[in-house]
């Protein structure tokens, strides 16, 4: 495994500055949306991810803001290295993105064991262990998560038997933190993205049947279109910083009015 990746302090202005923050799953997409955005807001970024020519690329965007680490977080070393690596760089943390995930679309006919025990070990289990080691991290000083789930983790969709179950986890997870946690100053909410144009999601303009099916996808946001990285990023922003002093177990939907319907 690659080790921490360290970099400069970042300035002192912006909505986080000062803040000590981990990001997961920042390499590409949401992740490395939010992890350009808390930079920007002067916060000193701990991105992580398995890609680490990602995060490479990340680090060397924003030299005197992010640090990486490359990790699986289903592992329980992995993940206990990442809450590590903020503590000792930069003496405490502050935020954590749980953001790591991986999705599969598939009926459950067409999903086998392994396939539900992948995403749940990713999605489900790795987000409970980097919200477990930041919740010790902060329990003295608090801080703030921010889950990463979907609108799959709200409601029903096709051909979401795995992804989606494995969201409700998202969202079930950061429900009950913020009622165990919420005396002791630490506050957890999730954001619930509609369809994003990730780096994925763009790609499929380019296959067959990807410009149809997008367009589909569109039509089922009120507001027809996609959701961008950036939107996402914005509104985990807000639920990390002290605006949202006193919001804690919401679940912010990001979704074009998505589940509004």
């Amino acid at each position: 495994m690659e080790d921490l990746k360290t970099a400069a302090a970042p300035g002192n202005g912006g909505r986080l500055a000062g803040k000590s923050c981990v990001v997961t799953g920042a390499a590409n997409g949401i992740g490395r949306a939010v992890a350009e955005l808390f930079a920007r807001e002067g916060a000193s970024v701990v991105a992580t991810d398995l890609d680490g020519d990602g995060l490479r690329r990340l680090a060397e965007q924003l030299p005197q803001a992010v640090s990486t680490v490359v990790g699986d977080v289903s592992r329980d070393e992995d993940a206990r290295r990442m809450i590590a690596a903020a503590v000792e760089r930069h003496g405490r943390l502050d935020v954590l993105v749980a953001n790591a995930g991986v999705i599969p679309l598939m009926e459950i006919t067409e999903a086998g064991a392994e396939d539900w025990d992948h995403v749940m070990a990713v999605d489900g289990r790795g987000m409970f262990l980097t919200c477990k080691y930041a919740i010790e991290a902060m329990a003295g000083p608090g801080g703030a998560i921010v889950c990463v789930s979907s609108i799959s983790g709200v409601a029903g969709q096709r051909g979401q038997a795995v992804y989606g179950p494995a969201k409700f986890v998202a969202s079930g997870l950061a429900k009950h933190l913020a009622v165990e946690w919420a005396d002791r100053g630490i506050r957890v909410n999730a954001v619930a993205p509609g369809t994003i144009t990730t780096e994925r999601v763009a790609r499929l303009r380019d296959e067959p049947g990807g410009p149809e099916y997008l367009a589909a996808i569109e039509q089922l946001h009120p507001m027809r279109r996609l959701g961008s990285p950036g939107e996402v990023a914005a509104a985990v922003l807000f639920l990390a910083s002290d605006e949202a002093s006193f919001i804690t177990g919401a679940v912010l939907p990001v979704d074009g009015g998505y589940l509004a319907q």
